[in-house]
């Protein structure tokens, strides 16, 4: 399992509904993740890698 999705894991349980996606830009590639309750909160954040969104959510939510 990778550690993205042991962070992944801990927000599932703590009741925050997640998704992610990729895109190409001309930079490179792009992450967006998203992180959202059913009390109003979201958050989106974008990263060149994935790991480093998750990171940042658990920082943030957990």
């Amino acid at each position: 399992m990778k550690y993205w999705e042991l962070i992944a894991d801990k927000l599932s349980t703590a009741g925050w509904t997640w998704g992610y996606c990729s895109a190409v830009t001309r930079d490179g590639w792009r992450w967006v993740v998203d992180a959202n309750r059913g009390e109003g909160q979201r958050y989106i954040l974008e990263s060149d890698e994935l790991l480093t969104a998750f990171l940042e959510l658990e920082a943030t939510l957990l």
